[in-house]
């Protein structure tokens, strides 16, 4: 479909129907579709000054912005470096740990999604399709299982003690832990499958990077500002504070910015010039981000995160528990997901092939239910479902009954 205008949560098509937006531009669009609030402010801020580049002169939406979110940082991380684009955050954030710590090695988790540019496709294992055929990437990283119950057949507990034993074999057998400087994780997987990182697991990193001298960097592009009932992902983890923490996508409403924030002790390690960028921190995309964070505080959308996601997770599984197709239904605040066929089927099987099949099936058919979705996974075999923190009861009713009947007609 081809947008005409949009308001909320609802998507107007030149082709004259009305769409539930489940997408958020990929959960971007955290206020909804053209907030009065935001659209207020950045016209505001286009009278005034357009791109004030931050390296040569500052300007107030910035400082502000700063300052806001300040407000949402753990103790002790008091220093912002912004960018546009995740991806751009990301390769900042691998620059500076490998500067403040002296080091070179990257250390991913299976699964992550960071980006497509080179460095940060290096980084990226949520699907081949994100780093084939532009090689060679960036050197200096290795990958860590992932504690995939689903698909390791085992018990959470069981999941996360396998994968921290592989990570301490990892250091055994290909990094040498003075030389590694930085672990990476979504505490949410995005593209690699919508799936929470058992807090254990996180702790357990958090514990092994200290012991090493390295840096935990915690990738919040998808999972922070919200998204998840807690204003970041990884808070859902007691007592977790990272090194560096990354976040873009709904920081600003659909205006492109992004950002890396740590103690100053460490963003002062960064090599004078090493970090910029000519468009990063723009004064308009500030100003929007301002009035996004002002709009999630005054309206409770955090809150409303929670209490809505659980009203969907519970209104998908009462209704979809029937279907053998099915193979999970999970979720935390609004980032959910619903997996088809078999997680331990071989990639590329006749099994994997058809749960992606089916997951594609499923999406399109929401488009004609006027519905629209993402899929996702590894293989293809996850819809994904991200309505944005305004999202209404009624309107994660409606949104349930057309899943539902997609489902009906894809299966």
């Amino acid at each position: 479909m081809v947008v005409d205008h949009a308001s909320g949560s609802w998507i107007h098509g030149t082709d004259g129907r009305r769409y539930l937006d489940f997408t958020t531009g990929i959960g971007v669009t955290s206020t909804g579709h053209c907030h009065p609030d935001v659209v207020a402010a950045a016209q505001e801020q286009c009278a005034k000054i357009i791109h004030a580049q931050y390296t040569t002169v500052l300007h107030q939406p910035l400082l502000q912005l700063t300052e806001k979110l300040g407000e949402h940082l753990p103790d002790g991380i008091d220093s912002v470096f912004y960018a546009n684009s995740g991806s751009e955050a990301v390769e900042a954030a691998v620059r500076l740990a490998r500067m403040a710590t002296g080091r070179q090695y990257i250390v991913t988790v299976q699964r992550g999604f960071h980006g497509r540019t080179v460095a940060a496709a290096a980084l990226t294992t949520a699907g081949t399709k994100f780093s084939a055929g532009f090689g060679p990437l960036m050197a200096g990283v290795a990958t860590t299982p992932f504690p995939d119950a689903l698909r390791l057949g085992m018990s959470t507990d069981d999941a996360v003690a396998y994968a921290l034993k592989e990570f301490d074999f990892l250091l055994s057998t290909r990094i040498a832990p003075n030389e590694l400087a930085a672990v990476l994780i979504e505490p949410f997987l995005g593209d690699g499958g919508y799936m929470a990182v058992p807090p254990a697991y996180l702790a357990g990193l958090r514990e092994r990077a200290t012991a090493h001298g390295a840096l935990l960097v915690l990738d919040e592009v998808q999972a922070g500002v919200g998204r998840t009932g807690k204003f970041w992902g990884h808070q859902h983890t007691d007592g977790l504070v990272p090194d560096i923490i990354i976040t873009a996508k709904g920081i600003a409403s659909g205006f492109p910015i992004s950002a890396i924030a740590a103690p100053e002790a460490i963003m002062a390690k960064a090599w004078p010039g090493s970090q910029g960028g000519t468009y990063g921190g723009n004064a308009v995309a500030a100003a929007a981000g301002v009035a996004t964070l002002d709009v999630i505080a005054r309206e409770g959308l955090v809150e409303n995160a929670r209490v809505r996601g659980d009203q969907l997770l519970g209104l998908l599984r009462d209704h979809l528990a029937d279907v053998d197709a099915i193979c999970d239904i999970r979720g935390t605040g609004l980032m959910l997901a619903v997996e088809f066929g078999d997680p331990a089927a071989n990639a590329g099987s006749d099994r994997s092939q058809a749960a992606a099949k089916l997951a594609t099936a499923v999406q399109q058919a929401c488009i004609d239910e006027d519905l629209l979705t993402l899929t996702c996974g590894p293989t293809g075999s996850i819809v994904r479902i991200i309505p944005p923190l305004t999202v209404s009861e009624d309107e994660v009713t409606l949104g349930v009954e057309r899943f539902v009947r997609a489902v009906g007609r894809a299966v």
